[in-house]
This record gives structure tokens, sequence and C-alpha cells, in this order.
């Protein structure tokens, strides 16, 4: 038998990005036909968050105007919400940096939702999935 869970309302997702400052994106990819470039880039276009980049594969490259960082752990500041655009299976250690670095919250993109991780931890920090961050930043 499916287990139900509950999500956050696309309300919800919006009062969470409305309210944040802070936006570190795992996941960034150089190639602008990849989710993670062109919701970044309308997310930068609002020029209402900080934003930060982290893949290791491109630390230390910019992309979008933007250096990429190598961890969470380098981004300077608070972080208010950790933008995940990775394969499910790899979630479950950002989440856990995330909640070790006090992030308010983890956004899971479509297709990096893991329901069994997002059981594990809600609790613990607020995860919002099913909502895009590029279409809620179009209403703000």
């Amino acid at each position: 038998m499916e287990r139900e869970f509950h999500h956050p309302h696309k309300d919800e997702a919006f009062e969470v990005l409305k309210n944040s400052k802070t936006v570190a994106v795992i996941g960034i990819s150089p190639n602008p036909e990849r989710a993670s470039y062109y919701v970044s880039e309308r997310l930068l276009s609002k020029g209402v968050h900080k934003v930060y980049f982290v893949n290791p594969m491109y630390a230390g490259q910019e992309i979008l105007g933007i250096k990429v960082l190598s961890s969470l752990s380098e981004v300077p500041e608070p972080i208010d919400i950790v933008n995940v655009f990775r394969n499910p299976a790899h979630i479950e250690p950002i989440i856990e940096e995330a909640i070790r670095l006090g992030a308010k919250c983890v956004w899971l993109q479509p297709g990096s939702e893991n329901m069994e991780v997002i059981e594990k931890y809600k609790d613990k920090i607020t995860i919002v999935w099913d909502a895009c961050i590029g279409v809620e930043a179009g209403y703000l």
C-alpha cells in the first residue's frame, strides 16, 4: 500500500521563497538547456535573492556571472533555501549538510524528490517539493 505524503501547497512554497534572502543552488550546470541553468537565470532576473551556485564539477568557474563553489559549506552567509537539482538518489547527504549548516529550507526541484528521504527529514527542516522555484519566482 502506497503512503500518502503531505507536501506544501504551492502558496506555501511561494511564502517560503518570498520570505527568504539567500538561495544556494545545488547542481548548477553551464548548459543553458538544463533546468538548473534557466531556472537559476529566472531567479536571478528577479534580483530579490543573493544566489550561490554549488557544483564540485564546475567549482571556480563562473556560470551566469557567479563563481561556482564546491560545497554548501563554502557559502559565506546563512542559507535560507538550498535549491536542489540532483538525482533523487543523491539528496540525503545534501539535506543532512543543509541541516548541519542551519539552512531554513531544502527545495527539491521536480525530478529531485525522494519520498523516503523526505519522510525521514521532514521534521528536521522545511522541505518543499512538487513546486518549481523558477515558477514561484515569477510571482515575486
